[in-house]
């Protein structure tokens, strides 16, 4: 299913005054919409060198959000800022304090446990705080659909997302320390909304 959402005039300005300060015209179209929509959530432009992704992982990303697959984000935060689709986030639940105490790992892997239980293979999963979460995700052998992993701070994240990259999984990472709820959300609506030609053309020729 493909999103009719009305722009508003300030988010047009923004994406005028990103791209009249960096050039992402010779990205292919799913990075670009990624890298933009990043961009515009953060006004950091480093993030069009900083993200790391593959076209042919955003293009099967797409194809299962338009086949309904099933949205989990390690944190509320997360969650908060995707408006256009449910999501499933297990952090808040009990349970997952239960079970991070008697397996002793952090609540958001506990959590990423519990999810995984509740929506299979398959999945969109997004990742903007807990490196746990997304250490959990590459370990538990989740087959999903597509990995966003953006979270943030100065222990543990930038190692979780290189991990994401050497494990193979079809990802949405970058480099640095950077990152958080507000981009791994953006990364994610970037697909949500996009409209572009380039992945019905793949889909009529699946």
């Amino acid at each position: 299913m493909i999103i009719d959402r009305t722009i508003h005039p300030i988010e047009e300005r923004s994406y005028a005054i990103l791209r009249s300060r960096v050039d992402l015209s010779p990205m292919p179209p799913l990075w670009r919409a990624v890298a933009e929509r990043v961009i515009h959530a953060s006004a950091d432009v480093e993030y069009a060198v900083d993200l790391v992704t593959d076209e042919a992982h955003l293009e099967r990303g797409l194809r299962a959000l338009r086949a309904g697959a099933p949205i989990v984000t390690d944190v509320a935060m997360v969650a908060a800022g995707i408006t256009a689709r449910e999501t499933v986030c297990s952090v808040a639940d009990p349970a997952a304090a239960r079970m991070a105490r008697a397996a002793g790992i952090t609540r958001s892997a506990a959590a990423i446990r519990l999810s995984y239980a509740e929506v299979g293979r398959g999945a969109i999963w997004v990742v903007g705080c807990a490196p746990t979460a997304l250490e959990e995700i590459i370990a538990r052998d989740v087959e999903p659909a597509l990995v966003i992993g953006l979270p943030v701070g100065f222990v543990g994240a930038a190692e979780s997302k290189e991990a994401l990259r050497g494990s193979g999984l079809p990802a949405v990472s970058n480099v640095s320390e950077k990152g958080g709820s507000a981009v791994a959300a953006a990364a994610l609506n970037a697909l949500l909304y996009h409209q572009g030609p380039e992945i019905e053309r793949e889909e009529g020729n699946a």
